[in-house]
Formats: C-alpha cells, sequence, structure tokens
C-alpha cells in the first residue's frame, strides 16, 4: 500500500494499534545513506520504543528488518534518534550475509538485553548483547522490511556470540496455514522437521566466512519449549522497563 509519506506498515488483522503506523524508506538500499524511519500521525516514532511488546491472545509484535531469502544485514539502529532501521556497516562497508537467511529475521520492541546482566551456568555466565530480543519467523509468507507482524512464540535458542548471550526466539506468523497446528518447538519437527538445527546450524557458522569462529549456545544447544521463551521475553521486557526507568545503565542507546 502507497501513502503519500511512504509505505504503510502492513500488520496483521486485530492490530489496530500498529495499522496506523507508516515506514518511509529514504536513500538508496544497499547504500550507508538508506534508512526507513516510522511514522505516525506524520510524527516520527521508534519501532523499538512506540511499537508495543505485546498484540493479545499470548502473540507478540514482531518488527521484521530482514525478510527470508535476502542476505542485506538490516537491523535497527538502537543508538539513532527514533531506531530507523539500517544496513549494518562493518570496516565502513555495509554488511551482507554470504547467503541467503531462509526465515524471517527481525526483533520484539521493548524488549532488551542487558549488557550489565551475567547470564546464569547454561550460558556460561555469558552478559547480554545490549540489543532487542531477535526473532527468527519460520512460517511460509515473505515479511516485509519494517513490517509488523503478530507472531506465536514457539522456542528459544541461548546463542553465545563472541562471548556475548543473543537470545534466538523461534516464532511462527499468527497467520501462517501451519500456526493453530504448530504449539510448541516439539511441534515444528512434526511440521518443519530439521528446521530448528537448520537455524541453530546457520547461525553457528554464518560468521565464519569473515574468519570468526563459529558461534557457541547455551543449554548443551537445545532448543528450549515455550515456555522458557515466554520467560526470556518477559524477562528481556524487564530489563527494557528499567533501562527506560534508568535503573539499568542505557549506554549509548537513544531513547525517547
Amino acid at each position: 500500500l502507497q501513502s503519500k509519506s511512504g509505505i504503510v506498515c502492513k500488520a496483521a488483522a486485530g492490530q489496530a494499534v500498529v495499522a496506523s503506523i507508516v515506514c518511509k524508506p529514504q536513500g538508496e538500499l544497499g547504500t550507508e545513506d538508506f534508512k526507513m524511519d516510522f511514522s505516525e500521525a506524520d510524527k516520527p516514532i521508534s519501532p523499538w520504543h512506540n511499537i508495543p511488546l505485546e498484540a493479545g491472545n499470548g502473540l507478540y509484535n514482531m518488527v521484521t528488518e530482514i525478510p527470508k531469502m535476502t542476505k542485506a544485514k538490516m537491523e535497527i539502529d538502537t543508538k539513532a534518534d527514533f531506531n530507523p532501521i539500517k544496513q549494518d556497516m562493518k570496516k565502513g562497508k555495509v554488511r551482507y550475509y554470504h547467503g541467503p537467511i531462509f526465515w524471517n529475521y527481525g526483533c520484539l520492541p521493548q524488549t532488551w538485553e542487558d549488557p550489565n546482566i551475567k547470564g546464569d551456568d547454561n550460558v556460561g555466565g555469558a552478559f547480554g548483547d545490549n540489543d532487542p530480543l531477535d526473532v527468527v519467523e519460520i512460517g511460509s509468507a515473505t515479511l516485509e522490511m519494517g513490517s509488523v507482524t503478530a507472531v506465536k512464540p514457539l522456542g528459544v535458542l541461548s546463542m553465545i556470540d563472541d562471548g556475548e548471550l543473543d537470545w534466538k526466539l523461534i516464532a511462527i506468523n499468527a497467520n501462517d496455514p501451519k500456526a493453530s497446528e504448530i504449539n510448541d518447538v516439539e511441534d515444528i519437527e512434526k511440521h518443519y522437521p530439521g528446521t530448528v538445527s537448520g537455524i541453530r546450524e546457520w547461525f553457528r557458522w554464518y560468521k565464519t566466512p569473515d574468519d570468526k569462529p563459529v558461534n557457541g549456545f547455551g543449554h548443551g544447544e537445545k532448543a528450549l519449549g515455550k515456555a522458557d521463551a515466554v520467560k526470556v521475553i518477559e524477562e528481556t521486557h524487564k530489563h527494557y522497563k528499567d533501562m527506560i526507568s534508568g535503573a539499568a545503565d542505557k549506554g549509548k542507546l537513544w531513547t525517547p
């Protein structure tokens, strides 16, 4: 859908709160100048801070940063004003994955992995990675960059990236034809065999072409189930609220 001020971000039916949000791409995709801004009623908003976490009925809002089968490493810029989606930079160049990611990838708004909080022995005492909670969405549809989608949490992997805890929430679009049949991590294997191990191995190896070591995983590399996934969402939401209230040190992160 086009509007005068940009592309209307697609939201699932019943998400009236986010239906009025507009995405406006600026600059050329694949360059340092590209960014996707978010607004509501012609006022700038942050996809991290101004979109609600909960979508009702046990669902959560996911902001898609990287559509499935694409390679550009897009992410919400947590340090820039109003947190636009931008392409990650490394050594002055825009970043791309070395091969496409096979699932939609994004994050949950109003969550934060606090870099000042040490994890337990299951994750080797790793500290949070200072970003919103990542989401790997396994449904059949491609979700557009900037879109807001109600997702059902299914499981979670505790990835350790460069010594930092970087949880990967596994979820499915609530409107996916299989969503009603997939309710926990065990159900994924029944309907999409190999998906959980595929996600784990993709994230284990994806940095190695840049001469980086493989990423590790806590919890004996096991994907934890839905109950634990919801606990991680609640925990990272609490960390986020502590940052907004000033109880946790936000460092250089931008907040309204």
